[in-house]
């Protein structure tokens, strides 16, 4: 006989469960936290020096990432009255709240990392 599997089916599982979903299904991707966290170190930048930043990533993808970003409230994007026109990209300050959970992932990438190889060199 096979053993019924445990759901955890209380409302406040269901909530945090929906809240997990929530934000993964806005910050998945493989750019979305180098975007942020580029911008949250870098206060205002340029479409070209976040392509700069942000090693590997295309134009038509920060792009995309980009929109994501502005639309969930993440990222201010502002039209320079400038010739040619510049756009300069900002972090809101909701999207600033996300600096603890960026710094708490790259402790916990910097210990899993030492934890596989010894040390926090890259390899």
């Amino acid at each position: 006989m096979k053993k019924k599997a445990i759901i955890n089916d209380t409302p406040v599982c269901q909530t945090r469960m929906q809240a997990i979903s929530d934000t993964m299904s806005i910050l998945s991707g493989k750019w979305k936290f180098h975007i942020i966290g580029t911008l949250i170190e870098g206060n205002k930048l340029g479409f070209m020096d976040l392509l700069r930043e942000i090693d590997g990533i295309g134009t038509k993808m920060l792009s995309k990432e980009l929109q994501d970003l502005e639309m969930n409230h993440l990222v201010n994007r502002k039209v320079m009255d400038t010739k040619p026109i510049t756009v300069q990209y900002s972090i809101t300050e909701y999207g600033a709240t996300l600096a603890p959970v960026i710094n708490e992932i790259a402790n916990w990438g910097i210990a899993y990392r030492k934890s596989l190889f010894g040390s926090n060199e890259n390899k």
